[in-house]
């Protein structure tokens, strides 16, 4: 059984963050084909931008800024420039690259969020890692999926060259 909260806004949070997660490695698994579907690429970004947005709601410390606030800073950091190369640069030029790592960062930042709530909320983890996570058993955990993401986020990068620009909505005006 696991310590996780019940409220509604930490099961909401955890929705959105699950679903950036899953439509990451969607959008992950497209670069990795030279292929880009709109509608995945969208809910990855807007739910990447939903969880940093609404993590910061759990965190009221006297002293900030927490581990915590600070990872969500450099999310929505990391998140401007992915999404203004996609978006308004339309992955034309070195833009293609600014997006593929930004994206393959966010979604990194996302998975190593999803550790440290592992460690921090599964029982037969908590031994293994202590509270906060720390450790020789956590760090190889991180490693792991940080040589991954560099390693996926290479292969990406030499993948990924889609032929048609981004399809814009239309503007209202």
């Amino acid at each position: 059984m696991t310590s996780l909260g019940t409220d509604a806004l930490t099961l909401t949070h955890l929705a959105i963050s699950l679903a950036a997660i899953f439509s990451g490695l969607v959008v992950l698994a497209q670069m990795l084909k030279n292929t880009m579907s709109s509608g995945w690429t969208g809910v990855f970004l807007g739910t990447t931008l939903l969880t940093s947005l609404t993590g910061f709601v759990f965190f009221q410390p006297p002293n900030p800024p927490t581990p915590a606030q600070l990872t969500g800073v450099v999310a929505l950091m990391a998140l401007v420039p992915t999404l203004y190369g996609l978006y308004v640069k339309h992955l034309k030029g070195t833009w293609r690259l600014v997006y593929l790592i930004g994206a393959v960062f966010s979604l990194y930042l996302n998975v190593f969020v999803l550790v440290v709530q592992l460690f921090q909320k599964v029982p037969v983890l908590q031994p293994l890692a202590g509270n906060p996570p720390s450790g020789p058993v956590f760090g190889a955990a991180q490693g792991l999926v940080l040589v991954a993401f560099i390693w996926v986020g290479w292969r990406a990068a030499k993948r990924f060259r889609p032929l048609v620009a981004v399809a814009m909505p239309p503007s209202p005006i």
